[in-house]
């Protein structure tokens, strides 16, 4: 490609009338991308072969922004006829809670990303895979005949090197280079320890259409406690923390909008600019008059202790909140 521009070694570059990202799934790629017309009418040229095309669903989040529709990191099922929306920073426990109602007869909706109308009217998940380790297959341990004779080989082989590995002297012969070696590769060994099965296996019902009416949320937090509490707060505080967490989430697709910005200084994308405020405005009113709790837990946890504390809460009657007359988008 004549006239290219490097910003940084390989990942991204420019030419005088196109930016391009050059790294897609760790693989030599080349995608050119107009940042300024995400949100309105935007072409996506990609080389042939490609596996992937990268910032995709982030490209989706902010132009489904411009239909008043927000994308939020969570979970969503639905319960004795309750639309629950789980959600938190990332690790926190959303897909936790789904797999712990998952056994007592919860519908899925989604896992990962749910779409939340600006009304608070509905929400819609994607029927994507679910990601499980080992720790949660042993939570719901009918899903490990679904592991194949490959799965099941690599986990008994990476948990033996683990076993070993805890029993060897921090000194002397824990010092030699093969030790040293393991010692180093076992967290990208362990890394390994999951598997990713569709909804169908997992649950028993799927929702048709992959949405339903949020009448409850949940914001989960791990603490260092062994402790597991629930308490009831305002909805807005969710809505507060998950714009933060949102910004975490774009971090990456940022990177590549300031480097765009770097390439063309006079090409500005006011959607992606003002992302953050209009999640919030939504967000706000999406969850306006919603009874919202916080449920704190340890990390890792126990599915059944934490079906125990939300399954009272889920199943009480949602009381009626006055939603801001002000909520308008």
């Amino acid at each position: 490609m004549k006239n290219l521009h490097f910003l940084g070694p390989n990942k991204v570059g420019y030419t005088d009338d196109g930016f391009y990202i050059l790294r897609s799934s760790k693989r030599d790629a080349k995608v050119r991308i107009d940042f300024d017309d995400i949100g309105a009418q935007l072409e996506i040229v990609c080389e042939t072969g490609l596996k992937s095309v990268p910032l995709l669903l982030d490209i989706l989040n902010l132009t489904l922004l411009q239909k008043d529709v927000v994308a939020l990191h969570a979970s969503a099922f639905r319960f004795h006829d309750q639309g629950i929306l789980v959600t938190g920073w990332a690790k926190g426990g959303k897909t936790e809670a789904l797999l712990s109602f998952a056994r007592h007869g919860a519908e899925y909706v989604g896992d990962e990303w749910i779409y939340l109308t600006a009304d608070g009217k509905s929400m819609y998940g994607i029927p994507e895979n679910i990601r499980l380790w080992d720790w949660h297959l042993d939570n719901l341990p009918h899903l490990k005949p679904e592991l194949g004779f490959e799965k099941k080989m690599l986990f008994s082989t990476i948990h033996s090197l683990e076993r070993f590995e805890r029993i060897l002297p921090a000194k002397g012969p824990g010092n030699v280079p093969p030790v040293k070696f393991l010692r180093e590769a076992l967290p990208a060994f362990k890394r390994q320890l999951n598997v990713q099965l569709p909804p169908r296996t997992i649950f028993e019902k799927c929702s048709e259409t992959f949405s339903a009416r949020p009448e409850k949320v949940f914001l989960l937090l791990s603490h260092a406690s062994q402790e597991y509490r629930v308490e009831e707060i305002e909805a807005a505080d969710i809505a507060r923390r998950m714009v933060a967490s949102l910004k975490f989430e774009f971090t990456r697709f940022m990177e590549h909008y300031h480097a765009f910005r770097f390439a063309f200084p006079d090409r500005v994308n006011q959607l992606i600019e003002n992302a953050s405020t209009r999640q919030y405005e939504l967000l706000e009113c999406a969850l306006a008059g919603k009874t919202a709790y916080c449920v704190r837990h340890p990390y890792p946890l126990s599915f059944d202790k934490l079906y125990e504390i939300m399954q009272p809460h889920v199943e009480s009657h949602a009381r009626e909140k006055m939603t801001p007359a002000d909520c308008t988008v």
